[in-house]
């Protein structure tokens, strides 16, 4: 073999290095951003994996989360805020829920039909977690854990 034909096979060689590599890690960063969430009434959110941690605070049912971390059956997770702490993964689920996350008004409205010319049902804060039903172009019909049910505009949720 000539000497251009070994730089060649060495440059192939290392893009296809390169490329094995990205793909093992690939799969890492897809599980690091699954999202979550809690499936019972109340859970504790602690600052380490184990109950022997403290309780840094507690969120309600369809509180959604960002998984950062698995430690055994613990994870590690991020909510819309940037808050990260751990939560048992038997306290949360697959199922597809959004939170408020106003900016400006400080409450948003929740809307008898997907339109903003319909009836405002309630309002809320930020930070109250809801159910998924339906989603319709910009609107999420959506359900709170006291049976609430109405439409919100998608860019008003995490």
């Amino acid at each position: 073999m000539n000497r251009l034909n070994i730089e060649v096979t060495i440059k192939i060689i290392k893009a296809m290095l390169a490329i094995t590599a990205v793909l093992l890690i690939l799969p890492g960063f897809v599980v690091a951003q699954e999202r979550l969430s809690v499936t019972s009434g109340i859970a504790n959110i602690r600052s380490g994996p184990g109950t022997e941690y403290d309780v840094w605070w507690q969120v309600e049912q369809y509180h959604p989360f960002i998984i950062i971390e698995k430690k055994e059956d613990w994870y590690k997770i991020k909510d819309f805020e940037n808050a990260e702490a751990w939560l048992h993964k038997s306290l949360l689920s697959k199922m597809e829920t959004v939170i408020t996350k106003i900016k400006k008004k400080g409450t948003c409205n929740i809307r008898s039909k997907p339109t903003t010319k319909s009836q405002i049902l309630f309002t809320v804060e930020a930070g109250v977690p809801f159910k998924v039903l339906e989603r319709k172009k910009n609107w999420i019909k959506v359900e709170h854990t006291d049976g609430d049910v109405g439409w919100i505009y998608k860019i008003l949720v995490w």
